[in-house]
């Protein structure tokens, strides 16, 4: 379905579902070993944190346009992040996990931003 043909509160909605799959690489990198060694990768997990954190008001109230609106104005941040860490992964390491939540994050993306740039 196209995001035009969504009310704000689906859009709101669909995004919050997205949101879980980054709040879960987000968990994953942020209790990695390598998180304690690399300052970028740290970087990462918090921006991803308060991204999510500042939705999580509006979200709480139900104030879709409220969410749409944060989420629209710090999605630049969120990809700037997502980018990095598709930048730093394949350094920091190889390991399955990483690949996949590189995989993750950028999957989700492909979905965040139609939603917020329709």
């Amino acid at each position: 379905m196209s995001p035009h043909a969504l009310s704000d509160q689906q859009r709101m909605q669909r995004l919050d579902e997205l949101l879980s799959h980054v709040w879960m690489v987000r968990t994953f990198l942020k209790h990695s070993e390598e998180a304690e060694e690399d300052d970028e990768l740290c970087e990462v997990h918090r921006t991803l944190y308060d991204y999510m954190l500042s939705l999580g008001p509006s979200l709480t109230a139900g104030d879709a346009a409220g969410y749409l609106k944060q989420a629209t104005k710090k999605l630049g941040k969120l990809r700037k992040a997502v980018e990095l860490f598709d930048e730093i992964q394949p350094e920091i390491s190889s390991h399955t996990n990483f690949v996949m939540a590189r995989t993750s994050l950028a999957v989700a993306m492909a979905e965040i931003v139609p939603l917020l740039e329709g």
